[in-house]
């Protein structure tokens, strides 16, 4: 019950306010990096979330967004070594999962959306008819940084400009499309050794909103129209593909074939490396995992 109301305030507070405004203003104010701010900021998101700083790579922060966009010590997140298998890129609740039909998928239950408009491109979309997605929700707290799910190569990222909706499960449940409104990275990658097209769409929330690639420069487009550019990137599993400046979401979208893990189940938590989708075409093979340090 503490938790529904804490999303409903979340809701009022941050959907009934100049949303690029205060991603502006926020996104200013977590990178002070006088101690005293710092401390406070950092103490006061403590109280209010359950921010854990076990994992991270190190202990003491410059400012709030340094701890933000945290790194990871080494061996905090076991990658699956099971090549049939595609991990997670991300830590996160699961907030959807299901197959993509008629060009359709689900934010929640009873509110769909067109696959075409998140993409903005149909015939993008049309790559996923009858394949499956999964809805990767990162809390404020969370770890912000996302991975390969696969060895891959990463062929074009199409940065498409938006709002800053806050996208918790409240909101989720009363806006319609929503992370077809919000700001949005659709991340085109061919898996290296079968060429199955799997897409990554990373969706900005509000406050700080940003979404950060490790292999291009997305600051100078963030206005106007969506623009498409080509890359020629290529990652081994598990190695880091960027990171929001703050929680968001990201959503997994693979062809015909793939299937979900069995862990994969709604509301679940999951993390970095853990299995996600079993690839079309390939059976499960046991498979000791290793340890990322990315």
């Amino acid at each position: 019950m503490k938790i529904v109301h804490q999303e409903e305030i979340n809701f009022l507070l941050t959907n009934r306010i100049p949303r690029r405004l205060a991603c502006r203003i926020i996104g200013w104010f977590s990178k002070i990096e006088q101690p005293l701010v710092r401390d406070i900021s950092i103490g006061v998101w403590r109280f209010f979330s359950d921010l854990d700083l076990s994992d991270a790579k190190k202990t003491r922060f410059r400012s709030m967004h340094d701890c933000f966009t945290r790194q990871l010590r080494p061996g905090a997140r076991p990658i699956e070594a099971d090549q049939s298998m595609m991990i997670s890129p991300c830590d996160a609740i699961v907030g959807a999962v299901g197959t993509v039909a008629d060009g359709e998928v689900f934010q929640v239950k009873g509110f769909p959306y067109a696959l075409a408009d998140l993409l903005g491109d149909a015939e993008h979309a049309e790559t996923f008819h009858g394949g499956c997605y999964v809805t990767l929700r990162l809390t404020s707290s969370m770890y912000h940084r996302f991975h390969a799910p696969h060895a891959c190569h990463v062929g074009s990222v199409t940065h498409i400009p938006g709002d800053a909706w806050n996208v918790n499960p409240t909101a989720l449940r009363r806006i319609e499309r929503l992370y077809c409104k919000n700001e949005r990275v659709a991340i085109r990658i061919a898996l290296s050794d079968t060429g199955h097209p799997v897409t990554l769409v990373a969706v900005a929330a509000i406050l700080v909103s940003g979404i950060r690639l490790r292999f291009l420069d997305l600051t100078s487009g963030r206005r106007g129209q969506p623009r498409t550019f080509a890359c020629n990137a290529f990652l081994q599993k598990g190695e880091e593909l960027g990171w929001f400046e703050h929680g968001s979401t990201i959503v997994v979208l693979a062809p015909a074939g793939f299937s979900l893990s069995g862990g994969v189940q709604l509301g679940r938590t999951i993390r970095m490396g853990q299995p996600l989708m079993q690839l079309a075409g390939r059976s499960s093979a046991h498979g000791v995992a290793r340890s990322a340090s990315h």
